[in-house]
């Protein structure tokens, strides 16, 4: 329970600094929806999201009005398609997103997750057709979302995969070119994915999971922050450890928050509570930024020397206060540094703070990856895949969930701007290595083995 002085605590972190819940996030296993018959098979897709769906937003809204809580985003995700719908074709997958779109339009959320494979060992038929399908899926739909799992600390690294992703990316962004590469800013490339993850563009419904589910994901990066700033204020000489704890505490009373919530909406819809995934999510707002944070840590920027053991210690401290708040931790959990998506991050990656090659360090001990950066047009396919192939080795080494969601716009040079709008934000695109080599490794394909460590039986 939380005490009086906290309850005033958490009041205040919703009055003036930018607490909510960033998104609740309805799992629906689509297995049972299975048919050989196309049209069938979309319809039963269409009916189940629909049925299953139907009061999520309105009890979203009740539930956030009744605690004084937003929850600021309400989504769907399903069961990898390329397994749901294994027997289809290429453009028949399309149109199995197009109704995918409809049904989330229709329920009123605005994104739905799960246009996805698992491909870390090897691709079948149905993962083929629906990799070859993303690229027109997402240019022709708004509100769907595609991760793909290439890499797993288990079974090594996908190579074939991941050259095929680079040319999915790429292939992505030409279609969408007026609008900067759009549709590559809701698909993400995943090593380790968890099958519970509530934030897009990499949520869908695992394999093992209920028929239907309530994962929440909650931020408060404007939250930490403050408390920061708090205590260097009341305390000058206050050192790291005493901050790590105050962080600590911090993403407690914000987890307690989510897992309230997230229990009453999964009371009221019927199903059960799955996890609450406790991530800074910045946004492009000011005052809701990770990268602030760093700031108020001591450095410049994000992306100057120090900034690799910040991260390590905002996303252990982050993890130390969620775990001990709810005993359902789960999806990413930890920090996110979208370049587009974080104000101060992006600022970081204008002015030279941040390159390419400190973001991948980054990544080593942050949550997610190569989050919403924006690179030059011209970048190939294979350094795309090269790319992709550095950010999966740091997952599968570390036995962590890495990810690269990677925008190359066409028409576009380092040093440009591109603007996606609204949650998505805006961003300096960020030069690529020209040195070149890459493009014999990737073409080897084949797998790379899984590492010593997964030998855990």
């Amino acid at each position: 329970m939380l005490t009086d002085r906290e309850i005033l605590s958490t009041l205040e972190m919703l009055k003036n600094e930018h607490l909510d819940v960033r998104t609740v996030t309805l799992g629906i296993s689509l297995f049972d929806c299975a048919d050989h018959d196309h049209e069938r098979f979309m319809q039963r897709i269409y009916d189940k999201i629909c049925r299953t769906a139907q009061d999520l937003v309105r009890v979203c809204d009740e539930v956030g009005l009744q605690y004084g809580i937003p929850v600021v985003n309400k989504r769907i995700a399903v069961s990898p398609i390329a397994v749901a719908a294994c027997a289809f074709s290429a453009p028949q997958m399309v149109a199995i997103a197009k109704t995918m779109d409809e049904a989330a339009r229709a329920t009123g959320v605005d994104f739905i997750g799960g246009f996805g494979a698992l491909v870390e060992k090897g691709m079948t038929a149905g993962d083929r057709a629906l990799i070859d399908a993303i690229p027109e899926a997402l240019a022709e739909t708004r509100r769907v979302c595609s991760s793909v799992n290439v890499a797993s600390t288990n079974a090594g690294i996908n190579m074939d995969a991941v050259y095929l992703m680079g040319k999915t990316i790429k292939r992505a962004a030409e279609l969408t070119a007026d609008a900067d590469g759009l549709a590559c800013t809701k698909l993400c490339v995943f090593a380790n994915i968890p099958p519970d993850i509530p934030f897009m563009a990499g949520a869908y419904l695992g394999v093992g999971e209920p028929d239907a589910v309530i994962n929440v994901g909650v931020s408060g990066p404007g939250v930490v922050k403050k408390a920061i700033d708090r205590a260097r204020s009341a305390s000058p000489e206050a050192d790291l450890g005493q901050l790590s704890e105050i962080i600590k505490r911090t993403a407690f009373k914000v987890t307690r928050v989510g897992e309230l919530i997230g229990r009453q909406v999964a009371r009221k819809l019927g199903v059960p509570f799955g996890v609450v995934d406790l991530s800074l999510a910045p946004t492009p707002n000011v005052g809701d930024s990770v990268g602030e944070i760093f700031q108020s840590l001591g450095l410049k920027a994000i992306g100057v020397p120090g900034s690799t053991a910040v991260l390590a210690l905002l996303n252990d401290a982050v993890k130390k206060g969620g775990i001990f708040a709810s005993s359902y931790v789960g999806g990413l959990s930890g920090a996110f540094i979208p370049v587009s998506e974080d104000l101060h991050i992006g600022e970081a990656a204008r002015k030279g703070y941040l390159s390419l090659d400190k973001l991948e360090a980054l990544t080593s001990v942050c949550s997610v990856g190569l989050d919403m950066v924006v690179l030059p047009g011209e970048t190939s396919a294979e350094t795309l895949a090269a790319i992709i192939a550095d950010e999966m080795a740091i997952g599968m080494i570390n036995g962590k969930a890495t990810a690269a969601r990677l925008i190359p716009v066409p028409g576009k040079k380092a040093g440009d701007q591109a603007f996606f709008g609204g949650l998505l934000g805006e961003a300096t695109i960020i030069p690529v290595s020209t040195h070149g080599g890459a493009d014999t490794f990737v073409r080897l394909g084949g797998r790379i083995p899984a590492p010593v460590q997964s030998f855990g039986n």
